[in-house]
Parts: C-alpha cells; sequence; structure tokens
C-alpha cells in the first residue's frame, strides 16, 4: 500500500514522499522510505485513500538499499484501522503437554 510520510530527515530538513509499506499492522508497519531518517523521530503518515493522517515514531531503520530504507514505525496509539484492512486476532495454540 502507498501512503504519504513526512517528517524531519538524517540533515534535518523536512521531507514529504509518497512510500511503500511492506508490513503493517494495528500498531505501526514497516515501510520503505527514500529519505534517512534517525531512530525515534516522529513521522506524520497519511492514508490516501481515506486521508487519515497518524502520527508515529521511528523504531527501526534497515540497511539503506538500492530502493530506500526499510524503517520500522509504531503508532503512538494503536490503531488497527488506519490501513484499511480487518486484522484477525489468532487465539494461542494449545499446548499438549500443559498439565490440567
Amino acid at each position: 500500500m502507498r501512503v504519504q510520510a513526512q517528517g524531519r530527515g538524517h540533515n534535518g530538513k523536512k521531507f514529504r514522499e509518497t512510500c511503500e509499506t511492506l508490513v503493517v499492522n494495528g500498531h505501526g508497519g514497516l515501510l520503505l522510505l527514500k529519505h534517512e531518517v534517525d531512530d525515534g523521530v516522529m513521522l506524520m503518515i497519511t492514508n490516501p485513500e481515506t486521508q487519515e493522517e497518524l502520527e508515529c515514531r521511528v523504531v527501526y531503520l534497515g540497511d539503506l538499499g538500492d530502493r530506500g530504507q526499510r524503517v520500522g514505525i509504531e503508532f503512538l496509539t494503536p490503531a488497527p484501522r488506519f490501513w484499511g484492512v480487518e486484522f484477525v486476532e489468532t487465539p494461542p495454540a494449545e499446548d499438549s503437554s500443559a498439565v490440567h
């Protein structure tokens, strides 16, 4: 899914770019950004389909590659509906070795 990210890059300058999500969940996701950012910096993410904006924190920085950098983001508050997909909670598998 494409989203718009804006914030301050590694060089301190403001940026705005359309980027791809690689993984999403109700607590954040993994983006592929062309701009380099620092760990812990705040970004504003916009869903282009709904125009919903959410502030998030960078919690992971992957290696810089040809297509950009993998950047893990965490929403400040869980927002499972932001991505426009339904997340299903999977119950933990029963442990057959447990004593009853």
